[in-house]
């Protein structure tokens, strides 16, 4: 067969593409990527070598119609296995159907899909790759580290450099030689709108701003000086934290070099909120809000455009700044799906902010760690803890990174605690649902937090019984981010306006949100949420702090969420040993003796619930390199969460072009904007009530009504509706 008729795709319009240029110019892409942690040759090997199996007649006959099944990746994994390099042989088997497990050496069958299994299967004749195909005269591959769980690591890191490059190259031609990606501002650029946006603010006037002044100068000048490394970012809630950690990042990141921002926070109600405000500081087009998204992948025997275009809208995080969810940031880094994974790399040489960091579960907690340490220690990664109860976590980090010194980037956490001291903190008991109703509605304005969706809504529908609704709202994650933000707005404004305004919410509300309240009830819970409740009280220090009061109350007719007891059970020993239960020492003293609940923290199950990184250092009965089976058992919450996608607004428009498969990026990250996360029980029962429909693998609202605008997507659905005809 001639060379220049060896197709790797196929387009109605565009024509073909040769498996020579498709294997060239991924590997120049893959190179650039792992060029980030030093790795440059091995990016170039693989993305070389992933798609000869494409030179056989089978694959060929496949792409001009033949109906036939191929297997095109066992080719080139069998030319790196042989050439002794296990991380791209593992990349290249993965690269459509993802990461397979390693198997065992002797014990692995040809049809187990293991990669020593799969290295048994007969191979289909693929040779004429080498008359147009020249191969790196040695190839070496780069170790980060030792031992099964850094050779893992570095495996997934690997394997995001090729599948990114391979599904850009593949849009690049399916798009006619157009790719729509890039154009980003750099981020010099970003810092000067940045220091524009603040400029007013240091000719402070009250001790509060005069305070959040010199903590944001000291982040901005340590941001400059500071080297990459791990950092920890103490201040107090309402101590303007989130432009802060910004500043560090920015600062840091031209300092040293970083290509990027990323922002990890614990809740995707929390992901609009900070992407608001960095949106409005440095221009919406260099923000990315990574909602759940698109995560398609393609088969081994998919040549079919459609699939295609699904799998290329996945998430790469390209942009200068990313918001994305601690689950979405973790799973992904134990991921072997492509569509997963294909971000991975962008990760390397930036800086990530956790924020919240208190709030990584303690289940998960060691392969968290070892997660960041490996970013920083191997990976040009400069990570920064960002919280006002930091978890006390130098012990750990040490374990997994031994030579990298936790260093905390303000100075003085001890008297920022007392500058801003606002309100007082106290146990109101156990309330009614009712009684509780009744002290809200006799306030001006107030704040109360619960711990449940259902909560809120019975607890506001009795406060709109008790006074006129006209000012109270209820925020929960069942109402999208886009009609959120719209409540959010008008509750600022009846605020500022000092109008009558009282709000029932969930926890949503505890981080990013800058609103003031002058009293504020919360539902017992772990102390670092109720100390996030207690500053949206008198945030900005107009009243005096005797005046201003944090009621911590029970609920006599709400049982204590099971996955929330033992922070509860933390907090109430908090209460009954410290006077003040908001000082450092007793935030030190709720983290420690919450995690020995846990039982002993030196023992994997305390703090390594899916056995992760025993499962690399030693593997799951026999089976090496177990990257499926990790995948399917490290969830960093039980319950997993499915986006519903709601018609409303721009919405509307944005589903129909989810209808006609128009699929990109830029679709999934506006449709974030409107949709809502329900748990498993809640989508069986809207879907058996024909209030969704199931379009392509995502779910899209068909009943308007299942909607209220007051209290969101609702909990309870009818069962069926009767139609006159």
């Amino acid at each position: 067969m001639a060379s220049d008729h060896f197709l790797a795709h196929v387009h109605e319009i565009y024509g073909n593409q040769t498996i020579k240029d498709h294997l060239n110019q991924t590997a120049e892409l893959a190179a650039s990527f792992a060029k980030s942690f030093d790795a440059e040759a091995d990016g170039y090997y693989a993305g070389l070598m992933h798609d000869i199996g494409k030179y056989s007649d089978a694959f060929q006959r496949r792409i001009r119609g033949a109906s036939i099944r191929t297997n095109h990746s066992n080719a080139g994994a069998k030319e790196a296995f042989q050439a002794k390099h296990p991380m791209a042989a593992f990349s290249i088997a993965g690269h459509h159907g993802g990461l397979p497990d390693g198997g065992h050496k002797s014990a692995s069958n040809p049809n187990d899909g293991t990669l020593f299994g799969r290295m048994k299967e007969p191979a289909i004749p693929y040779q004429s790759w080498t008359d147009e195909i020249t191969l790196p005269t040695h190839i070496t591959p780069q170790a980060k580290g030792k031992g099964g769980f850094s050779d893992a690591f570095y495996t997934r890191m690997l394997y995001s450099c090729l599948v990114d490059a391979d599904f850009l190259d593949t849009e690049r031609f399916m798009n006619g030689g157009n790719v729509s990606r890039g154009g980003y501002a750099p981020l010099p650029e970003l810092l000067r709108r940045l220091q524009e946006y603040i400029e007013p603010w240091w000719d402070a006037k009250s001790e509060i701003n005069q305070n959040r002044c010199k903590i944001l100068r000291r982040c901005l000048d340590q941001g400059a000086e500071a080297g990459e490394g791990l950092y920890t970012l103490t201040v107090p809630t309402g101590g303007g934290k989130t432009v802060a950690s910004l500043a560090f990042a920015l600062a840091h990141a031209i300092a040293q070099g970083k290509e990027r921002i990323i922002y990890v926070v614990p809740y995707t109600s929390i992901i609009e909120q900070n992407a608001a405000v960095f949106q409005e500081i440095l221009d919406a087009e260099q923000v990315i809000e990574h909602h759940s998204g698109a995560q398609y992948d393609i088969s081994e025997n998919d040549t079919d455009q459609r699939s295609y275009r699904k799998a290329l809208a996945t998430e790469n995080w390209d942009a200068p700044v990313i918001v994305t969810t601690a689950v979405q940031f973790f799973e992904s880094l134990y991921a072997a799906r492509g569509s997963r994974c294909r971000k991975l790399h962008n990760l390397a040489n930036a800086v990530i902010i956790f924020d919240e960091a208190q709030t990584i579960p303690v289940a998960h907690l060691r392969p968290c760690v070892a997660a960041i340490s490996q970013l920083v220690m191997n990976y040009h990664t400069t990570a920064v803890l960002c919280t006002a109860t930091q978890p006390a976590l130098g012990e750990l980090f040490h374990e997994f990174a031994p030579t990298i010194q936790m260093s905390e980037i303000c100075d003085g956490v001890d008297a920022y605690f007392e500058y801003f001291r606002r309100n007082e903190v106290s146990d109101h008991g156990k309330l009614s649902m009712d009684v509780l109703a009744e002290e809200l509605a006799g306030q001006n304005q107030a704040l109360c937090i619960v711990n449940k969706r259902k909560t809120a809504q019975d607890l506001f529908a009795r406060l709109c019984e008790a006074r006129d609704s006209e000012g109270c709202y209820c925020l929960t994650t069942l109402i999208y981010p886009e009609h959120r933000s719209k409540k959010l707005a008008e509750i600022k404004d009846r605020l500022d306006n000092e109008l009558p305004c009282i709000i029932i919410s969930t926890s949503l509300i505890e981080a990013g949100v800058d609103i003031d309240l002058p009293v504020v009830y919360r539902e017992l819970a772990g102390l670092d949420s109720i100390l996030q409740a207690a500053g949206r009280c008198n945030r900005e220090g107009k009243n005096p702090a005797q005046d201003s009061h944090v009621w911590i109350f029970q609920l006599e007719e709400c049982k204590i969420p099971q996955m929330i007891r033992q922070n509860v059970d933390s907090t109430q020993r908090i209460m009954r040993i410290f006077e003040d239960i908001t000082s450092p020492s007793a935030i030190k003293e709720y983290f420690s003796f919450y995690r020995s609940l846990l039982g002993d923290p030196s023992q994997t199950s305390a703090m390594d619930q899916a056995k992760v990184i025993k499962a690399f250092e030693k593997g799951i009965e026999g089976c090496c390199f177990p990257f499926r089976q990790v995948e399917k058992n490290f969830k960093l919450i039980e319950n997993q969460t499915t986006a519903i996608y709601l018609p409303f607004g721009q919405g509307a428009e944005l589903i129909k072009q989810l209808r006609c498969a128009e699929y990109d990026r830029m679709l999934f990250r506006k449709l974030g904007r409107y949709s809502v996360n329900v748990y498993p029980d809640h989508l069986q029962e809207l879907l058996a009530a024909g209030a969704v429909e199931c379009v392509d693998e995502q779910y899209i609202l068909i009943d308007a009504d299942a909607y209220d605008d007051t209290l969101g997507l609702k909990l309870d659905v009818e069962s069926g509706k009767g139609w006159m005809i």
